[in-house]
């Protein structure tokens, strides 16, 4: 960490971290809660995902760094919620950005902007036909439902039960803890089914035989590491078939596959997921990585599906997507500058090496202070995350918050271990030996049989919860 900020300590006396404090976060984000509920406009931004008064509110970010309010530099992961994939203030997206500024942002009709845009985009992605840009994965992910729902005139939605988030919408926040203000009968619309169970889900369609409009998922599971952070099947890859038989389940049933490749979209391949199987799905939906931490977001598909949001069908008409901001300029042009650089620098594959090398680096420091069944690293390289286990092997929100605490001390911001581009070898050498620091702790706490000692404070919570 760089100056004002002290390192790990205290982990003699039993308090963790206890000389690490950060008194103007803690004033800012008191200043947050009384004016944004929650604190942030992003639950998994809250301060309840960190150990108490220990939530750094950013000052600045540059390239793997970002700086807090108290001048603690930190290397940072998982940057913008993997939004920021190339690092902050990358200078390809800023020329691009830049190059905009002066000519306007939005206007009456499309600007030329918008083409290139699309052009870009789907000679990345060139399984798909057609594509329609808004501003996060929300407005994306519910408008191929309401498509999926238009063509195939059926009513219900089945998601993917073992993967964390699709919307913000009330179709899938229906489904969650958290699904105060939604009418039951929205509720009874959409069912779920597992990754990977091709059987489960063909006696679910069995079921509801010509009522489901559309099967939605992420190609490759990956759940986060809490509330359950167990390994699941699909962390890193679908089983061999498993998503052919998808698509033959989609088509034999007459639904809608879409694939949401908000997180697999340039992380597993510049076309995503269905680039890198080669399974296609009828829609799918991309953010995230897309923009570099600027909003963009994209729906695309089959032409003969997107065309029903368009205007040269003889159709019933389809509100897809309308969005005053989906064509600002800015925006559309970070995304083809994205795009453009994880293409001709083959930015991908570096993060799939510079992932490789940190989860080496992590497990052999967990395994080195005997923590190594208990801090486990799991997913593809280019998007790990961390699950912490207590005594009996069982997730545990109190461990996280202990490794958590020991990370931040040491300048290392971590809600999980996704790299970006700008991450180098010795971010990733100082990351490793912070862990290796946290990981005593971590034993200490273990042989103790009680993690509180250290928490200093309550345990971090899963973002999906009924009550406060």
């Amino acid at each position: 960490m760089d100056v004002d900020g002290p390192g790990v300590g205290g982990e003699e006396t039993g308090t963790g971290a206890g000389g690490f404090a950060l008194p103007r976060s803690r004033l800012a984000n008191e200043r947050l809660h009384a004016l944004i509920p929650g604190g942030a406009h992003t639950y998994a931004k809250g301060d309840d995902q960190y150990p108490e008064h220990l939530a750094p509110v950013i000052s600045h970010g540059r390239g793997a760094h970002v700086w807090d309010l108290d001048g603690n530099r930190y290397v940072e992961y998982g940057s913008g919620l993997r939004s920021v994939s190339l690092g902050h203030a990358h200078p390809r997206v800023l020329e691009a950005v830049r190059r905009e500024l002066e000519r306007g942002s939005n206007f009456v009709r499309p600007s030329v902007v918008e083409i290139e845009a699309a052009e870009r985009f789907l000679a990345t992605v060139p399984t798909a036909e057609m594509v329609k840009f808004a501003k996060n994965g929300s407005d994306v992910t519910t408008a191929a439902v309401r498509l999926a729902r238009a063509v195939t005139g059926r009513a219900r939605v089945a998601v993917c039960g073992d993967q964390p988030f699709f919307s913000v919408d009330d179709w899938f926040i229906a489904t969650t803890p958290m699904s105060a203000g939604i009418p039951a009968a929205t509720a009874e619309l959409t069912v779920s089914f597992p990754y990977g169970d091709l059987a489960v889900t063909e006696q679910l369609l069995d079921r509801y035989r010509g009522e489901i409009a559309c099967l939605i998922l992420e190609p490759v599971g990956h759940t986060e590491p809490s509330p359950d952070a167990r390994p699941h099947p699909g962390d890193e890859s679908p089983a061999a078939g498993y998503l052919a038989g998808l698509r033959e389940l989609a088509d034999r049933h007459g639904c809608v596959l879409i694939f949401d490749e908000m997180i697999t979209g340039l992380r597993w391949s510049e076309a995503g997921a269905q680039g890198l199987y080669g399974v296609v799905p009828d829609l799918s939906t991309f953010g995230k990585a897309l923009g570099n931490g600027f909003a963009v977001s994209a729906l695309a598909g089959r032409r003969e599906l997107m065309e029903w949001g368009g205007l040269r069908h003889g159709g019933e008409r389809v509100f897809l997507l309308s969005t005053t901001h989906g064509a600002e300029t800015h925006s559309l042009a970070a995304a083809a500058a994205v795009q453009t650089t994880y293409v001709e620098e083959a930015i991908t594959d570096q993060l799939h090496a510079l992932g490789a090398r940190l989860a080496t680096g992590v497990r052999a420091a967990a395994a080195g202070a005997g923590v190594g069944d208990h801090l486990v690293v799991r997913g593809r390289a280019s998007n790990l995350v961390f699950a912490t286990l207590d005594e009996h092997g069982q997730p545990s929100q109190h461990y996280r918050t202990l490794f958590l605490r020991q990370l931040l001390a040491g300048g290392v911001l971590a809600p999980s271990f996704v790299v970006s581009s700008a991450i180098d070898d010795t971010d990733i050498d100082r990351t490793v030996d912070v862990v290796a620091q946290a990981c005593a702790v971590y034993r200490k706490a273990l042989d103790a049989g009680d993690p509180s000692p250290w928490l200093a404070g309550r345990p971090v919570k899963p973002v999906f919860r009924r009550s406060v």
